[in-house]
């Protein structure tokens, strides 16, 4: 897999994943839109999350039954439509409607992921998962800018509006970018759902890494989901727009995931999640003074975001090399087990995040994630200071990373 390939498929990965995130810094404005409530409109952001996770569990299985060009292709057609129709959705319920069908099609980022795995030797999947989500984070935090910008100067419909032409303009270029890829299995479609559900229950690792990933997504999610609340009401009185800049401070996790995934392939997966774990508690603090407002406030937001994105990034990195390590015979159907409890978290952590800030305000999001990455770090401690625990794939020193042991019989 070429360099110029990689990049085009971390391209894909942003602007799938982007549509996802976008809807985060346009819901005060189609609460203003449609005549609802805030918080009514934060629910745009949780159907979407919603459908993301069901996607996940549905359709990335497909990914190793499949060959993933016209896989890939498809799913970004139907997104491409479903965001033209959550565009001129008349009101807040077809609106949820199409948002989930967005987040079920646009699930193209889980589908590269182990193709791309698949493709390169064991020792630069942790550089080449970085570069995909480094792909997926710029695509998250310049997708929260320009719908806030946008937003705000053409209405909360040109976001998806504009999401739906670029969609549909990508779906046409990776119809001549996709590598030509075989099935890696024949089982049927039922088999394969049923399948994540028995590698969860078969593989500790892959149980571990989801765990860690879906609490420390929904203190993620929870945190960007209210962000937009303190901002845009009395204690700041911004506009949409800030949310997307906000965002987009955030750009420094796109250097910093590459580099998380170097030290996965030096040092294993599990020192990078005991930092990012410690990283996401710290975030947690950092972010309390932001509900004070002001200068100090607005700073203490920035940076703390910033902590928070790096932290819950590198963390993806350290999960999905320990997981793709597992089975390289069933890496969409292990990535589809771990997507979807990450998104899951993230969907949980959304609407708790909302209910946590109406009834407490930021001070109770604050805590809401500091008490998410203390159980994940204290999970993360007991685990691996078990005498009788062996290192699993993807917490091996670089000689050993990523090398798995022959394929199981089914």
């Amino acid at each position: 897999m070429s360099r110029r390939v990689l990049l085009l498929l971390a391209l894909a990965c942003g602007v799938a994943v982007g549509n996802v995130y976008f809807p985060q810094a346009v819901s005060p404005l189609v609460a203003a839109g449609l005549g609802v409530s805030p918080g009514s409109a934060t629910l745009v952001v949780t159907a979407t999350q919603l459908g993301y996770s069901l996607g996940i569990f549905l359709l990335v299985p497909l990914g190793d039954r499949l060959p993933h060009r016209p896989l890939i292709v498809g799913l970004m057609s139907v997104t491409a439509l479903s965001l033209l129709a959550a565009g001129l959705a008349p009101g807040l319920p077809p609106l949820l409607g199409a948002s989930v069908l967005v987040g079920v099609t646009t699930v193209i980022a889980p589908v590269i992921g182990p193709m791309a795995a698949g493709l390169v030797a064991a020792d630069r999947r942790g550089e080449v998962s970085g570069t995909l989500l480094a792909g997926s984070i710029g695509g998250m935090l310049l997708a929260r800018t320009f719908a806030g910008n946008v937003g705000e100067w053409l209405g909360w419909r040109a976001p998806y509006l504009v999401a739906g032409a670029v969609t549909a303009v990508l779906a046409v270029v990776l119809t001549f970018v996709v590598p030509r890829t075989v099935a890696a299995t024949d089982q049927r479609y039922p088999a394969l759902i049923i399948e994540p559900l028995r590698l969860l229950r078969a593989e500790p690792e892959l149980r571990r890494s989801c765990f860690y990933q879906a609490t420390i997504f929904a203190g993620f999610s929870a945190v960007w989901t209210t962000v937009a609340l303190l901002l845009t009401g009395p204690t700041y009185g911004f506009g949409a727009e800030a949310v997307g800049w906000l965002a987009l401070i955030g750009a420094a996790t796109m250097v910093c995931t590459p580099i998380a995934g170097r030290q996965v392939d030096r040092r294993g997966s599990d020192p990078v999640n005991l930092v990012c774990m410690i990283g996401v508690i710290g975030a947690a603090v950092i972010l309390v003074p932001g509900g004070l407002g002001g200068g100090v406030g607005l700073a203490t937001l920035v940076l703390g975001t910033l902590v928070l994105d790096v932290a819950m990034q590198s963390g993806m990195v350290a999960n999905l090399v320990r997981v793709y390590a597992i089975r390289p015979d069933a890496r969409g159907r292990l990535n589809t087990a771990y997507m979807t409890c990450a998104y899951l978290g993230g969907t949980v952590g959304s609407w708790a995040g909302t209910r946590a800030y109406a009834a407490l305000g930021w001070f109770g999001v604050c805590a809401f994630v500091a008490i998410l990455g203390v159980v994940a770090l204290a999970v993360h401690v007991w685990r691996t200071a078990q005498p009788h625990v062996r290192p699993s794939p993807g917490t091996e020193p670089e000689s050993n990373v990523g090398r798995s042991a022959p394929p199981r019989s089914r």
